[in-house]
C-alpha cells in the first residue's frame, strides 16, 4: 500500500463548497482507500491505496463528493514520496521566513513553460515564487493577505487547477503519512 494525501480546492472556504470531514472519510472509505484521516477543515485527506490505484484516485473521489455530497471540488493527490520531495524542494524555506509564511500551490498538472515565462516576478514585491513542475513554491514575507500572487493568479496565467497549502501544513500532513 501506497500513502497518499488528497488535497481538496476550495472546501469549506467562506462558506462555499461545506464539506463535512465526516463525510469525506467515510466516501474515501466507500471507494476502497485504506485508513482515511483528515486533516485540519480545509479538505486534507491522508489515506494509503494499492500503487496501481493511486492514479485514479482524484477522479473517483471527485465523482463520489459531487454524487453523494452535490460538491463540486477538484481534488489533487500525492504519494507519500512526491510530498516528500516537495518538501525537501521549497527554495524559500531555508531563508528564515515563518513557515507560516510559505506556500506550496499544487496543480492538476505541469503547466506549459511559456505561461511559466510569462508569469510577473514582480507582480508583489517582497513575495517571491518559484514554478517547478506541477507545482508553485511561494514566500510571502509580509503574509499572503494583501498579496497579488494568490491562487486565482497562479491558475488563470497557467492555465491549471490547484490548490495551496502553508508550510506547516505540508509538513504535518507528511508526519501523518509516517
Amino acid at each position: 500500500m501506497t500513502p497518499a494525501v488528497a488535497l481538496l480546492r476550495a472546501v469549506n472556504v467562506g462558506g462555499r463548497a461545506v464539506l463535512a470531514m465526516d463525510d469525506l472519510r467515510r466516501i474515501a472509505a466507500a471507494i476502497g482507500l485504506d485508513g482515511p484521516r483528515t486533516y485540519l477543515q480545509s479538505g486534507n485527506l491522508v489515506f494509503a491505496v494499492a500503487g496501481a490505484d493511486a492514479a485514479g484516485v482524484a477522479p473517483r473521489l471527485e465523482g463520489a463528493i459531487a454524487t453523494e455530497l452535490g460538491v463540486e471540488t477538484t481534488v489533487i493527490v500525492r504519494s507519500r514520496a512526491e510530498l516528500a520531495a516537495v518538501a525537501a524542494a521549497h527554495p524559500f524555506s531555508t531563508g528564515g521566513i515563518d513557515p507560516r509564511l510559505l506556500h506550496v500551490v499544487f496543480l492538476t498538472g505541469r503547466p506549459q513553460p511559456d505561461r511559466v515565462a510569462a508569469l510577473d516576478p514582480d507582480r508583489s514585491p517582497p513575495d517571491a515564487f518559484l514554478v517547478d513542475g506541477s507545482h508553485v513554491y511561494v514566500a510571502y514575507p509580509n503574509g499572503s493577505g494583501r498579496s497579488k500572487l494568490n491562487l486565482d493568479y497562479f491558475e488563470r496565467r497557467l492555465g491549471v487547477a490547484g490548490t495551496a497549502r502553508n508550510w506547516n501544513t505540508v509538513g504535518n500532513l507528511l508526519a501523518m503519512m509516517g
